[in-house]
């Protein structure tokens, strides 16, 4: 179990990132890497010996964070919005409020296509669907960024 505890330090903070990508928010992200390593913790053994265990925490939390997608299919609602966003530790600003503007299977399929630079096949075994699925849900989403930025630009 210390090459676990070993795994989980070294890559926990890049697992956090990869998180945050996913699910928009410190909290989110947190539940998502503390669910995907505790099934991995189950299945340490097995997954040590066969494969990448980063490999396969990632894949978790995309199947994770799509199967909540699935059972609420809606945003979360808050009591009150708060004035101003989390400082975004990750990356761009800009680039992060455009994502989250997306639904939820389109900017999964984003982050697994560009922050993860899996194929398309490697995206819909991920996710469960079809590749025809997957490239519709990319040009979609793509298609929803360029618009927001040409209207941005026409301001």
């Amino acid at each position: 179990m210390e090459d676990f505890d070993e795994f989980v330090r070294a890559r926990g903070d890049a697992l956090l990132r990869y998180g945050f990508v996913l699910a928009g928010n410190a909290e989110d992200a947190a539940d998502l890497v503390q669910e995907a390593l505790a099934r991995l913790g189950d299945a340490w053994p097995r997954v040590r010996k066969k494969h990448d265990p980063e490999g396969y925490v990632r894949t978790t939390m995309v199947r994770l964070h799509i199967r909540s997608w699935r059972r609420r299919r809606r945003e979360d609602l808050v009591a009150a919005v708060p004035e101003r966003g989390e400082p975004d530790r990750y990356g761009d600003a800009d680039l992060w409020a455009e994502l989250q503007e997306l639904p939820r299977k389109q900017r999964a399929v984003l982050v697994l296509r560009y922050y993860e630079d899996l194929s398309d096949k490697e995206i819909a075994e991920i996710l469960g669907v079809s590749r025809g699925t997957v490239r519709s849900q990319a040009a979609r989403a793509l298609d929803k960024l360029r618009i927001k930025r040409v209207l941005q630009e026409a301001r």
